[in-house]
């Protein structure tokens, strides 16, 4: 008789914690990541930790990390975002399920942006986020640029005068961080982890990253709208004054900086009430994870039940032989 290891089971979509209570991001590099039951094992020189695959929101891949196919099929069951992160920059390679089963989301984002008067609604509602003291409701998306790219430049220049770090615009080569100055090097760091973060509460959400209402044609065109939301406040702070007191390792200190203050501000449950609300509006119901529900769609009747045999009263009657020629079979 021979003992069977026992196999962890796949986690059920209720049995996950929500995005907004997950960790924001966890960096690892020069590490072997496998799997353990339901955590992720993290091995280096200094020894072995575990991780509940399920508490994570962003698995921020550096330099030197090897990563199991087990350690994977956990990461992607537990609709965890995974990024692979060069030395050099960042990319976005991978990322988990969608923690939801429902399209709702999904299906609302696609319809708000198919229209050209529900996309500037929308977008007008994304800057009305940023100038809540505004009335933004009439203007057009050129004089909503105009607004924001004063906005921004403001900030930068606030930015500047409080922590004394020269500015001289936002200059950098993506293929090349080190080339920058530092402040556009601590930026870089900053926008990319806030990027990452928030590409894993819309793909939790089950929501399209491509289908943006302000940022159009890439493939994480929405990534782009809803960080732009936060920058302000998490982001640039954060970096200028990484620049004006750190001259080293700016990369992994602004990383460590940006996942304290995402904490902070409550970030993942900011982010997930902010699209929940952007794409739902007044019908929005605070039921994130909903049960594993499919309809065939019907463009008379609404969703109808999937699973079922339509189409019975078209089926041809069944010919069969009674041994002295043919005859319809009347009864099943």
């Amino acid at each position: 008789m021979t003992d069977k290891k026992p196999i962890a089971q796949k986690p059920g979509i209720q049995s996950l914690p929500t995005v907004r209570d997950r960790i924001s991001f966890l960096y690892l590099e020069r590490c072997l990541i496998s799997r353990q039951d339901g955590a992720i094992t993290v091995t280096d020189a200094r020894g072995t930790v575990h991780v509940p695959a399920a508490s994570l929101g962003t698995l921020l891949l550096g330099p030197g990390t090897n990563v199991s196919h087990r350690a994977m099929e956990l990461i992607g069951d537990s609709g965890t975002s995974v990024v692979w992160v060069g030395e050099q920059g960042v990319r976005y390679y991978a990322h988990g399920r969608p923690l939801t089963h429902s399209s709702r989301l999904l299906i609302s984002q696609a319809e708000l942006v198919s229209n050209v008067r529900t996309r500037i609604t929308v977008a007008r509602q994304m800057y009305q986020l940023r100038f809540p003291q505004e009335d933004v409701s009439e203007l057009t998306m050129q004089e909503l640029r105009g607004r924001e790219g004063a906005r921004i430049r403001a900030v930068y220049r606030a930015a500047a005068k409080q922590t004394g770090v020269p500015w001289r615009g936002r200059e950098y080569d993506p293929a090349d961080f080190a080339g920058s100055d530092a402040v556009n090097m601590a930026l870089s760091a900053a926008h990319a982890c806030l990027y990452g973060v928030v590409h894993s509460v819309i793909v939790a959400l089950g929501c399209s990253p491509g289908l943006g209402f302000i940022h159009t044609g890439h493939e994480k065109s929405f990534v782009y709208d809803i960080a732009d939301l936060y920058k302000a406040v998490v982001t640039i702070p954060i970096a200028f004054e990484v620049a004006a007191n750190y001259t080293d390792d700016i990369g992994a200190i602004t990383r460590r900086k940006v996942r304290d203050s995402i904490v902070e501000f409550r970030l993942l449950e900011r982010a997930v009430a902010d699209i929940r609300k952007l794409l739902l509006g007044n019908a929005d119901r605070d039921n994130e994870v909903t049960v594993d529900v499919l309809h065939l769609w019907d463009n008379k009747m609404g969703p109808v039940p999937n699973a079922v045999s339509y189409g019975k009263e078209f089926d041809e009657p069944e010919i069969v032989s009674d041994g002295y020629g043919t005859v319809l079979e009347e009864e099943k």
